[in-house]
C-alpha cells in the first residue's frame, strides 16, 4: 500500500491528520503531507478512512 497527497487539491482541513496521524500530518505550508507513504498494513484502515473523508478528493491509495 502506498499512500499520496495531490497538494493540487488539498485544502489543509486537517481531517486526514485526526484520522490516520501515523500517516498524515499537517506540514508548515498549511497542506496535508504524507510521513509515510509506505505504512504498515496494520495502518490500512485507518488509510482508508482518512481517503473516504477527505473533502477535496486529494487523498489516494495504490496497492
Amino acid at each position: 500500500m502506498r499512500v499520496h497527497v495531490d497538494r493540487t487539491k488539498c485544502s489543509g482541513i486537517g481531517l486526514c491528520e485526526m484520522t490516520a496521524p501515523a500517516i498524515f500530518e499537517i506540514g508548515d505550508d498549511g497542506q496535508s503531507q504524507v510521513i509515510d507513504e509506505d505504512p504498515p498494513e496494520t495502518e490500512r484502515a485507518a488509510a482508508e478512512e482518512a481517503v473516504s473523508n477527505c473533502p477535496t478528493g486529494a487523498l489516494s491509495i495504490e496497492d
